[in-house]
C-alpha cells in the first residue's frame, strides 16, 4: 500500500473528530437524530478547517445503516463503501475543474435515478464558486427542489462569488478558524499515534504557523519528518520553512527603532550569508514588529520564549506605539516594492537605510520644533529685541511652510470644539463684542507666550456668524502649517474661551480661510533652522 500524506490518514471520521467546529457538528448531529436534514447545504470558511470531511461525514451519516447518536458508524456496508470510494451513490465533484454547464446538466439527468444502495445520493460539489455563470443558472432549478432522494453540499471559501440565488436555497454553515489551542492539541494526538518526538515549542510553533488551517498544521509536520527522523523542535521547523532566526529579526528591528545604520546592514548581511529569502524576512520583521506593538498594547503575546519575551520587552520600553504602526506601514510598502523589483537586495538596502535615517523614520514634524521654541521663549533667556525678531520671522515664514499642499480659493476650513472656562482667562475683561476685543485678545495671547499661536493669528478678523458661532476670517488664508497649529485641541480651547467670554456667552469657533496659499517651493525645515539662526536661539531643533 503507498504511503498516504498526515492530513489524509487523520482525516475525521466523525463529528466528534472535529476539531473547533463544535457549533455546526452540533446542529448537524442533531438534525441526522430528529430526521430533519435539509435538502442543500453550504458549507462556507477558509481553507483546512474541515468543510469536506464534515460533507463526507454527513453523507455517510444521513445513509449509515446504524447511526449512533447522530454519528456514521464506519462499520456498515454503506459506510465502508463511502471511506473506500466504491459507493456510487455518494458522489464528490470538484467545481474548479467541472465547471460548465454541461458538467450540471450531467448531474440535472442523473438525480432522477435512484440511488442504488444508499438511501440518499448525495452530491459534493467542492469549490463551487469556480462554477460559471451558465452552470449556476442550470443549478437552480434542481438545488431548490431536488427530488427527495437527493441532496447537495456545497463547499467554498469565497460563498460572496456565489449568486444570491444560490445562497438563498441552502442552509449556510460557517466554519472558523481553528484556534491554535485545538490545533496544538489534535498535533499532540498526531504525534503520538505516529510515534513523533515533537517539543512543545515546536507545537505552538506549527499552530501559529498553520493559521488557523489544521491540513496545514499537519503539512508542516509532515514536512519535518521527511528527513527519517522523527525528533522535531524549533530550530528544525524555522530551518524547513525558511524562518530568519528570531535573533537577526530582532537585530534588525532594534535597530530601526534606535537608527543604527551600520547594525542594519550587519543584520542583512547575516541573512543574505545565510541564504535566507528576503521577502520572507521582511515579512517576518513586519511580523515582529506587529507582535511588539501587540505586546506594548496588551502585555500578552504567544510563540516567543523567555529569553525572547524579555527582548520583546526591552525594545517596547525604547519605542512608543505610533512608532511602531508607522514601521508596519512603511515595511509594507518596502515589501509591496520589492515584488515588482528585479534587484531585491538593492531595494531591501535602500529601504531599510531610509527608515533607520532618524529624519525619516522618527516622525518629528515642524509643530514639534516649534513647541521647543516657543517654550525656549517662555523660558525668559531672550532679549527684548530678538523677541520682536522671533515674531516677525515666525510671520514672515508661516506663510511659506505650505508644503505638497495647494489649498483653492475660497476654501472653509472648519473646526468646531466646545468651549470650556480656564482660570487664566477669568483675569481678563473684553467690552464691545469679540469684533472690537479681537486685537485685544491676539495681543494677549503673545502676551502669554503663545507666540506661534499669535503669529497665526496677526491680521485676523472675528465676527459672529451665529448665536453659537465666531468666524475668524484670514484674508490671506491659512496655510497647512498655520492649520496645523490652530487646530490643536489646545489651542482651540484657548481661543474659544476668550472668544466666549468676548461674547458674554458660550461660543464655538470656526476658521474661514479667504486668500490664497501660497505654494511653497523652500524646505519647511529650512524655515526653521532660519528662524532659530535669526532669533539667536542658542540649541539645536534637528533631533
Amino acid at each position: 500500500m503507498g504511503y498516504t500524506a498526515l492530513y489524509r490518514k487523520f482525516r475525521p471520521t466523525t463529528f466528534s473528530e472535529m476539531v473547533g467546529q463544535e457549533h455546526i457538528t452540533r446542529t448537524l448531529r442533531n438534525q441526522i437524530i430528529s430526521d430533519r436534514v435539509g435538502h442543500a447545504y453550504l458549507f462556507n470558511g477558509g481553507r483546512g478547517t474541515g468543510k469536506t470531511s464534515s460533507a463526507k461525514i454527513l453523507a455517510r451519516a444521513i445513509n449509515c445503516l446504524n447511526p449512533q447518536d447522530g454519528e456514521p458508524c464506519n462499520e456498515c456496508e454503506i459506510c465502508k463503501g463511502a471511506i473506500n470510494g466504491s459507493l456510487t451513490d455518494i458522489v464528490e465533484m470538484d467545481a474548479a475543474s467541472n465547471n460548465s454547464v454541461e458538467d450540471i446538466r450531467s448531474i440535472r439527468e442523473e438525480v432522477n435515478f435512484l440511488p442504488t444502495k444508499a438511501k440518499y445520493r448525495v452530491y459534493i460539489i467542492d469549490e463551487v464558486h469556480m462554477l460559471s455563470t451558465g452552470a449556476f443558472n442550470a443549478l437552480l432549478k434542481t438545488l431548490e427542489e431536488p427530488p427527495e432522494h437527493v441532496k447537495f453540499i456545497l463547499a467554498t471559501t469565497e460563498p460572496q462569488k456565489l449568486p444570491a440565488t444560490i445562497l438563498s436555497r441552502c442552509q449556510r454553515f460557517d466554519f472558523k478558524r481553528i484556534s491554535n489551542e485545538d490545533i496544538t492539541k489534535r498535533l499532540k494526538i498526531v504525534c503520538d499515534e505516529s510515534k513523533i518526538e515533537i517539543t512543545e515549542e515546536a507545537l505552538n510553533i506549527i499552530s501559529v504557523l498553520a493559521e488557523g488551517a489544521m491540513r496545514d498544521a499537519l503539512s508542516i509536520l509532515e514536512r519535518c519528518i521527511q528527513d527519517g527522523e522523527n525528533k522535531i523542535d524549533e530550530d528544525k521547523i524555522k530551518d524547513l520553512i525558511g524562518i530568519p532566526k528570531i535573533t537577526f529579526v530582532h537585530n534588525i528591528t532594534e535597530a530601526l527603532i534606535e537608527y543604527n545604520i551600520d547594525k542594519a546592514l550587519k543584520s542583512i548581511d547575516d541573512i543574505l550569508n545565510e541564504g535566507k529569502d528576503l521577502n520572507n524576512f521582511i515579512w517576518e520583521i513586519i511580523k515582529y514588529v506587529k507582535d511588539l506593538l501587540i505586546y506594548k498594547t496588551s502585555g500578552k503575546i504567544d510563540l516567543y520564549s523567555k529569553d525572547e519575551l524579555e527582548n520583546i520587552k526591552q525594545i517596547c520600553e525604547k519605542v512608543s506605539k505610533e512608532k511602531l504602526v508607522n514601521l508596519i506601514y512603511e515595511l509594507s510598502t518596502l515589501e509591496n516594492n520589492m515584488k515588482w523589483s528585479t534587484q531585491k537586495t538593492i531595494m531591501f538596502q535602500a529601504g531599510i537605510i531610509k527608515l533607520c535615517s532618524q529624519e525619516i523614520g522618527s516622525g518629528t514634524n515642524i509643530e514639534e520644533r516649534i513647541e521647543k521654541i516657543e517654550k525656549y521663549i517662555k523660558s525668559g533667556n531672550i532679549s527684548a529685541s530678538n523677541k520682536t525678531n522671533v515674531y516677525n520671522t515666525i510671520n514672515s515664514q508661516n506663510v511659506n511652510l505650505n508644503q505638497n499642499n495647494n489649498i483653492k480659493n475660497n476654501n472653509t476650513v472648519a473646526k468646531t470644539i466646545s468651549t470650556t472656562s480656564t482660570a487664566q482667562a477669568t483675569s481678563k475683561q473684553y467690552v464691545g463684542g469679540v469684533g472690537k476685543s479681537w486685537p485685544k485678545i491676539v495681543n494677549d495671547l503673545k502676551q502669554s507666550g503663545k507666540i506661534v499661536l499669535y503669529t497665526n493669528l496677526v491680521n485676523t478678523q472675528a465676527e459672529e456668524i451665529n448665536d453659537m458661532t465666531v468666524g475668524i476670517k484670514f484674508p490671506k488664508g491659512i496655510t497647512a502649517f498655520g492649520k496645523a497649529v490652530l487646530e490643536k485641541q489646545e489651542n482651540v480651547k484657548e481661543i474659544s474661551t476668550l472668544v466666549s467670554m468676548a461674547c458674554g456667552k458660550e461660543m464655538q469657533i470656526k476658521y474661514i480661510s479667504e486668500g490664497q496659499n501660497q505654494v511653497v517651493k523652500n524646505n519647511p525645515e529650512d524655515a526653521i533652522q532660519k528662524l532659530a539662526k535669526e532669533s539667536d536661539i542658542p540649541f539645536n531643533i534637528i533631533e
